[in-house]
């Protein structure tokens, strides 16, 4: 019996669609193929990073929840999170917004106090945009960044007996949004003001093989990095760095914190892989992170490690598939 072709957006997924709707790129100075987080283009001497993200209303924020400012930041802090991902460091950026037509000048200032503030942290500036509008608000960032070529790091670039390595903690924005869905009292600060890791990605990028921040979970970040370096990995799942609150946010929620961690996202924290000689080197200048993992040959496939047995690791969230959005009911 033959399956049945697609024909919605949720019958493919978000990796799916981006695949489908890719070409091939022909212009040697570009040096990433789509579906990376940033593009990285050669100018001469330079490795100029664009790199672009949405957020919407009632997807990405709530504004029962979020205040204006926060909005702000966030919209700026996961740009900035996808060029420390590369290695790299921000310098400009522009604001699209599409806004309803009642939406209150309020708003707007507390916005821009946000996105503003985020540039004045990291040092990049505001140079442009464009405003329409339309039955949700939603604010499009497109950021503009360099990096060295030796600082690069992309996604292509894990190595057979890397070790898999992540910043922080993992879970905790996931755990707060489901605290704030169900109406719990916890901790929601890391869902409501995430942060962007640029400086820790300029020392990590020194030594690190391939790099990724945490937009959607660790098991979806793990399968990007192996499908683009076509390697394999395992994920230990006792090694997945969970905190205090998210551990008790699964206790509120009945659910196992480990799965904020793994299919959740929005964290921004860094997602590395990289040869144990250079993570001896990596210890002497930054200590917070966690090794979770290791990649394998292609042959051995991805999967996930619980007291020896091997489970199957999903696919993470995606904002497409229906069966990702039960995760939060």
């Amino acid at each position: 019996m033959r399956a049945k072709k697609p024909k919605k957006i949720s019958d493919l997924g978000e990796v799916a669609l981006i695949k489908r709707i890719s070409r091939k790129i022909k212009d040697k100075n570009v040096l990433t193929e789509i579906g990376d987080d940033t593009a990285v283009i050669k100018i001469r001497d330079r490795y100029i990073l664009l790199t672009t993200d949405t957020i919407v209303e009632n997807d990405h924020f709530n504004l029962n929840w979020f205040s204006p400012l926060q909005v702000g930041k966030k919209s700026m802090e996961s740009n900035v999170s996808d060029i420390a991902s590369m290695g790299g460091m921000p310098k400009y950026a522009l604001i699209s917004l599409c806004l309803r037509e009642d939406t209150p000048l309020e708003f707007i200032d507390g916005l821009y106090r946000g996105i503003y503030r985020v540039a004045k942290k990291y040092g990049f500036e505001i140079i442009g945009g464009n405003i329409t509008h339309g039955s949700e608000i939603s604010i499009t960032v497109s950021m503009i960044g360099d990096v060295k070529k030796e600082r690069l790091t992309l996604r292509s670039g894990a190595k057979v007996a890397d070790l898999v390595c992540v910043t922080g903690d993992i879970g905790k924005s996931s755990a707060g949004l489901s605290l704030l869905i169900k109406k719990k009292k916890g901790y929601v600060k890391p869902h409501l003001e995430p942060k962007a890791r640029l400086k820790e990605s300029q020392i990590i990028s020194r030594f690190a093989n391939a790099m990724i921040d945490v937009s959607d979970g660790l098991a979806s970040e793990v399968r990007h990095i192996c499908d683009m370096s076509k390697k394999g990995a395992v994920i230990f799942k006792e090694k997945i760095p969970i905190s205090g609150h998210t551990k008790e946010a699964g206790k509120i929620l009945r659910k196992d914190p480990t799965d904020f961690a793994l299919y959740g996202g929005e964290d921004f924290e860094l997602v590395f892989t990289i040869s144990e000689k250079n993570l001896k080197k990596l210890k002497k200048q930054f200590k917070n992170f966690s090794v979770v993992g290791k990649i394998l040959p292609k042959s051995k496939g991805i999967h996930l490690l619980e007291k020896g047995k091997k489970l199957k690791l999903g696919s993470g969230y995606d904002h497409f598939k229906s069966n990702i959005k039960e995760y939060y009911k």
